[in-house]
């Protein structure tokens, strides 16, 4: 896959009106961006007929966040070796990742209507030999967080002040190697690490407080030695706050309360939503939800 220039153009232009805006100004531009890729997000899974809509859209404002306002990265060197390092641990919300990497110019928004095609680069769950952006590959639950672990102490074992970014499901913190990975990032004080976890309190068929329960998972996350910072994930000014640096050298551990499906009335909260496909009436009603003209 090659590097959409023109896209790569556009986005330094909508960084570069973020890093300059006020507060206020910072988080709209931040909302609207998000709002864009959940449209993308909607159209490549109906393209494919198949993905994990509602896991996409509770991240979304994560990921753009992350991307527009916090990544030193450059979309035209994907392998910049003094690049921020992200990983998206939830791997099968891959849609939502490729919208955003798309969006930010790593390969044309055009490949997106390829999702899940046969022979096509996006897999169902990222691919780092396929994909431009991609850091590991992801999918099974549990892996993500471990090899940010290892990227961060890589990284500063070779002198780079660059930070590295994952984000879990919060089903997916009932793996057992999350938490060991979090021992050893705390026993390493890996202060250049953030964890996030979307809590958006919803996996496959149930809630995780019905399935395994996780709360206190703040608490949890202190007592494993995480710098602990509980936020609303879909407030863009909380979400920039929460992606400040250590302020105590250890890893910081974001817990983003979302909401499965956020920004679609009839998709939000509801767990059936995890990776059921909406039909074109669906379809059209959400991108009009989602702001799209002429929806």
């Amino acid at each position: 896959m090659s590097t959409d220039l023109e896209q790569v153009a556009l986005w330094r232009q909508q960084r570069a009106a973020v890093a300059a805006a006020d507060e206020r100004e910072r988080a709209r531009l931040i909302h609207d961006a998000a709002q864009g890729v959940r449209r993308s997000v909607v159209r490549t899974i109906d393209a494919a007929r198949a993905g994990h809509i509602g896991g996409d859209l509770s991240v979304t404002d994560i990921l753009t966040t992350l991307y527009l306002g916090v990544l030193e990265i450059d979309p035209a060197d994907p392998t910049r070796r003094d690049r921020d390092r992200f990983i998206l641990s939830k791997g099968h919300c891959a849609a939502a990742l490729y919208s955003v990497l798309a969006h930010s110019g790593y390969f044309p928004t055009s490949e997106l209507a390829t999702f899940m095609a046969p022979m096509s680069a996006l897999n169902g769950h990222p691919n780092r030999t396929k994909v431009p952006g991609v850091e590991t590959n992801t999918g099974p639950l549990g892996h993500g967080l471990p090899v940010a672990v290892g990227e961060a102490l890589g990284l500063r074992l070779q002198g780079l002040d660059r930070r590295v970014y994952v984000v879990t499901g919060d089903g997916e913190m009932q793996e057992g190697s999350n938490w060991e990975a979090i021992m050893s990032a705390a026993h390493y004080r890996l202060g250049n690490l953030t964890l996030v976890v979307d809590r958006n309190r919803l996996q496959q068929g149930a809630r995780t407080e019905d399935t395994n329960a996780l709360d206190p998972l703040a608490e949890r996350l202190a007592a494993f030695g995480c710098e602990v910072r509980e936020i609303d994930g879909h407030d863009v000014t909380q979400l920039l706050g929460a992606f400040a640096p250590s302020t105590t050298g250890r890893p910081v551990a974001v817990v983003a309360n979302t909401i499965k499906g956020k920004g679609v009335s009839f998709m939000e909260d509801r767990v059936e939503w995890h990776h059921k496909v909406p039909t074109a009436e669906q379809v059209t009603a959400a991108l009009a939800e989602l702001g799209e003209q002429g929806s």
